[in-house]
């Protein structure tokens, strides 16, 4: 598995990550990417040939979006990420896989504008642990077109920051992460 070589041969210099065996690598990393898969759009009308646009916020290593880019290859993804290393090692990884419709934006997600950086609105903006759900909404929703959606992967504690959320349209999915114990929330909330 190239990508996996390949993250673990730059964690080395960049420290892209703190897991540091294969398997840990491979549930926590590439199977929780893919767990966004159950809520990620498809085949909707006003999507042209189904196809879909999505940023991934502080992609870091690339996940989710990545993982996202190979199993559905019609998606135009935009990995966002401010980091200069982290950066360097996503226009690597995606050359290495020969990623088609991929691009790395090194910038933090404030700094994005629309017609710029970003060449239009997206369909989807998801992100990992980095953002609470209140924080990812207020800096991603500018970037995301009116009725797309923001999805987060969450832990145990989704309930206190859904009670910060006061309004907006949120639904969740709770997901077991194969082959393991670990309990995700998959949550979506709609940009209006």
């Amino acid at each position: 598995m190239t990508y996996l070589s390949e993250l673990k041969k730059w964690n080395r210099a960049y420290n892209l990550t703190g897991l540091k065996k294969d398997e840990d690598i491979i549930i926590k990393h590439f199977f929780d990417s893919l767990l966004y898969l159950k809520v990620l759009p498809v085949g909707i009308d006003s999507y042209r040939d189904g196809e879909i646009k999505v940023a991934d916020i502080g992609s870091g290593a690339g996940f989710p979006g990545i993982p996202l880019k190979i199993i559905r290859p019609e998606i135009d993804m935009y990995l966002i990420e401010p980091s200069r290393k982290k950066s360097a090692f996503l226009r690597h990884i995606t050359r290495r896989l020969g990623l088609k419709r991929i691009e790395v934006i090194e910038k933090s997600i404030q700094e994005i504008k629309v017609n710029k950086e970003l060449p239009y609105l997206v369909d989807a903006a998801v992100t990992r642990a980095l953002f609470s759900i209140k924080d990812f909404r207020k800096k991603a929703s500018p970037i995301v077109k009116k009725g797309g959606i923001l999805i987060l992967n969450k832990g145990p504690k989704v309930d206190e920051e859904l009670k910060m959320l006061q309004n907006g349209k949120y639904e969740v999915l709770p997901v077991n992460l194969p082959f393991s114990d670990i309990k995700r929330y998959i949550v979506t909330v709609k940009v209006e």
